[in-house]
């Protein structure tokens, strides 16, 4: 029986900058669903991707003195890298500079515009350009834009609009008869009384201000503008041609059975999009969810805030499925998750390190201790098994209850409610008092089989959220009974085979007070090559980069600070940290120890001999536990990569710098 198709994408990430942990949370709630689909048996095409042009692209490749397209290469090489971290198993990377994909997207604006769809007008109004949005006055929110708080400018240009208003009513009766079209309901109503029942406005769909963008092939004035563009990525990237020469793939997997987006975009999703769609003659996505935000603490992230956290950050000090658990799991369905260090710890601790790594770990090392690791299943059955056996085969249709309307966090509940059961059947069944009576040895079996296929049964229904944690179980278990459609039936570990003989430690518990340190001090050697490579930036004009001004000093300010020739005379790695060195430098008669975030620049022998220059008279810090009394100084090229400053000629140890 063949497979039944599903189709599922998320947003393509905007290449403006480095994704945070928020803008991951959705690729890796994508995977879980997709995941969970290939268990369930369906044949999934999961696509996501990059969104690549715009003005707000031009301007950023201008100031890193770089092409867009090279600039472009660059963010969307480092995007791809983050999702592939994450372990995501997406079948398409799309990018809106694919040639076939751009090539697409010319036709799909010359049929709606040869079909009257879209007109060529005039466009005034309060123009936001990091959002690359016009306004109306009473679209501003004090005097800002409504979107992200910034300041707008009065513009006016040319440009092609798109018809929405002719077919809102069509959209508004599909929406009515339609009731899964978009999740959750919150979202409907938002889009409905917010923008369709007061009636829509027709809608931009060129640019002549910039030229990063696809050309109109009939215009060559204009470029075109982000939503015929990039929305049209979810149909490019199967394979649609305009003229009807559409791949197999399309034929096979549309309509998409879901777009996965954030909620500030839902309304490019379910207004804007099933409009293109219905111009298009083509039928509208299945359903459009519009997941809630992660929060740091109780606010968005924000550079200008310094609160961004970065998943491959998470993943240094948590590793990949400890941050998936997390951000799958405190996210509800459908309002905001928070993340804070502290919670994320909590939940390492609890419920990784403690619920599932401990059960697991202590399980595999009785059977080891108490059969030799071989799994064996006399029945001797007592009742007290009755409920966890019943808690483990009714973990599969609460699971697909809880997927089946995207609670994700809801369905991973669902799964440790059967391993917190086979912790509480540790505690009933007490398996090292049966071990010391030797007429028990066939209940002892019995109860750590229970237990091993409790285990099972759960790690096999983590593939779709942990992945790498879930096949680390299995093969610890030594089983190959791995389908998702079997757990309704318990007793499916295989007898006779053995356990691995030292199980690995899963998840290792974390102490807040020393991760934290650990933190501070990566953000001190960050901030450290970061403040000392900007006198080195700012005098750099060969390569022209440049940096953001800082506030203006006196000269009495400047005179505070003492800079010094030094000579390093030995280096070491600090162990609890993967970015900083320990140098012992000498600076006259004395050895001062400074601690430097170059270890990924230099290494320690490296460092041994060179002549440095040294800021000698800042407050001693404690870095990852190291004590550090000074500051190396280094430049910073606009790739990140760091040059030791060193003294043109040969200076002794302790020269003043001045």
């Amino acid at each position: 029986m063949a497979k039944k198709p599903y189709y599922i994408t998320t947003a393509i990430a905007y290449t403006s900058g480095k994704p945070h942990i928020g803008n991951t949370y959705e690729i890796v709630l994508a995977d879980s669903i997709a995941r969970f689909k290939r268990m369930q048996g369906y044949d999934v095409r999961f696509q996501t991707g990059t969104d690549e042009h715009g003005q707000k692209i031009e301007i950023k490749a201008g100031e890193a003195g770089i092409t867009p397209k090279q600039f472009v290469d660059n963010v969307s090489g480092q995007i791809k890298e983050i999702w592939d971290l994450m372990n995501t198993s997406y079948d398409k990377f799309i990018r809106t500079t694919d040639e076939y994909h751009e090539k697409q997207v010319q036709k799909i604006f010359k049929k709606l515009h040869d079909q009257g769809d879209i007109y060529k007008g005039y466009y005034e109004g309060k123009y936001c350009t990091p959002c690359e949005s016009f306004f109306t006055e009473s679209q501003l929110v004090d005097g800002k834009c409504p979107d992200c708080g910034r300041e707008v400018i009065d513009a006016k240009e040319e440009a092609y609009f798109f018809k929405l208003s002719k077919y809102a009513d069509r959209l508004i009766d599909y929406i009515n008869t339609h009731p899964e079209f978009i999740q959750p309901e919150s979202r409907k109503n938002e889009m409905m009384n917010n923008f369709l029942l007061p009636g829509l406005q027709d809608l931009c769909v060129s640019r002549t201000s910039f030229k990063w963008g696809i050309p109109v092939d009939f215009d060559d004035k204009h470029v075109v503008y982000v939503w015929i563009d990039a929305l049209s990525n979810y149909i490019t990237g199967l394979g649609y041609d305009v003229d009807g020469n559409s791949d197999e793939l399309y034929k096979k997997y549309w309509p998409a059975d879901l777009h996965l987006i954030g909620k500030d975009i839902i309304r490019f999703h379910t207004i804007y999009w099933p409009i293109m769609l219905m111009a298009l003659d083509l039928p509208l996505p299945k359903q459009v969810f519009g997941h809630p935000w992660l929060l740091v603490g109780d606010g968005k992230m924000s550079k200008s805030k310094g609160n961004v956290i970065y998943a491959d950050d998470l993943v240094n000090y948590f590793g990949v499925d400890a941050v998936r658990y997390f951000v799958l799991h405190e996210m509800p369905f459908d309002n905001d998750g928070s993340i804070t260090w502290e919670l994320m710890v909590e939940r390492m601790n609890s419920d990784l390190a403690n619920i599932l790594g401990n059960l697991v770990n202590r399980t595999i090392s009785m059977n080891n201790k108490y059969f030799g690791g071989v799994i064996s299943n006399p029945g001797v059955n007592e009742p007290v098994d009755d409920d966890l056996k019943a808690v483990a085969l009714a973990m599969h249709e609460k699971v697909d209850a809880k997927m089946e309307k995207l609670r994700v966090a809801d369905a991973i509940t669902e799964v440790f409610t059967l391993l917190r059961r086979c912790n509480k059947y540790i505690d009933e069944t007490e398996p090292w008092k049966l071990a010391k009576d030797e007429t028990k040895q066939d209940r002892l079996a019995t109860v750590l089989y229970n237990l091993m296929e409790g285990i099972r049964m759960a790690a096999v229904a983590l593939a779709a959220y942990l992945p790498d944690t879930s096949a680390r179980i299995l093969d610890m278990l030594g089983t190959q009974e791995r389908d998702y459609l079997k757990l309704d039936q318990f007793g499916l570990l295989e007898t006779g085979g053995k356990v691995v003989e030292k199980p690995e430690i899963l998840f290792a518990r974390v102490d807040i007070k020393e991760l934290m340190e650990k933190v501070e001090a990566d953000k001190a050697a960050n901030a450290q090559a970061q403040s000392a490579a900007a006198p080195a930036e700012e005098a750099e004009t060969e390569e022209g980069i440049d940096i953001e001004p800082k506030a203006e000093i006196t000269f009495d300010d400047f005179e505070k600070l003492q800079f010094q020739v030094g000579e390093i005379i030995a280096c070491e790695a600090v162990k609890k940290s993967k970015k900083l060195l320990c140098s012992q430098v000498k600076i006259g008669n004395q050895v001062r120890q400074i601690v430097s975030g170059i270890r990924k620049h230099y290494s320690p022998e490296e460092m041994v001999g060179k002549k440095v220059m040294v800021v000698t008279n800042l407050k001693p810090a404690t870095l990852a536990g190291v004590k550090s009394e000074g500051m190396i100084l280094c430049a910073e090229d606009a790739d990140g990569n760091l040059s030791l400053m060193v003294p043109e000629k040969k200076m002794p140890a302790g020269a003043e710098i001045c």
